[in-house]
């Protein structure tokens, strides 16, 4: 069995403060990855286009997603990942403050792979976080097909 590739985090997040937030309490879990934040979903899109870009990178990807962005839904960005392969072998990780039962259904109907509400409580908050850098630390990611 060969060394794991490195993961690409792809962070789509608009709150530069939860954005800082994620990034350190993944940083506090171990892991080292790099980490490309986009703070709006129009340039999250332009960037990831057909799959090319992240391909020619070599390492999989993960894509961290709020749903409550300012210039787009997040769940209109996850069908268009979702809909595109090979973007489509993308686990994405809808990471938000909305815990509605109908929104948390359509995710996962789109292709979201975990959904997490982020709790309003900062110490909570990190403690959250922490926890996904150390589930990231384990998952198995899919190489994009050249």
């Amino acid at each position: 069995m060969g060394d794991p590739q490195p993961v690409t985090i792809i962070m789509i997040e608009d709150d530069p403060g939860h954005a800082r937030l994620i990034e350190k309490s993944i940083r506090r879990a171990g892991i080292a990855n790099g980490i490309t934040h986009f703070d709006n979903g129009t340039a999250a899109l332009e960037f990831l286009g057909d799959g090319t870009v992240l391909r020619d990178q070599g390492g999989p990807v993960l894509i961290l997603l709020d749903l409550n962005l300012t210039d787009m839904k997040g769940v209109d960005i996850l069908a268009r990942i979702k809909e595109r392969p090979p973007l489509s072998l993308m686990p994405v990780i809808v990471l938000t403050t909305t815990d509605d039962k109908q929104e948390v259904a359509r995710c996962y109907e789109l292709g979201c792979n975990v959904y997490i509400t982020k709790p309003l409580n900062y110490d909570s908050f990190s403690d959250a976080i922490r926890q996904l850098g150390l589930f990231l630390s384990v998952m198995q990611l899919p190489v994009l097909p050249v």
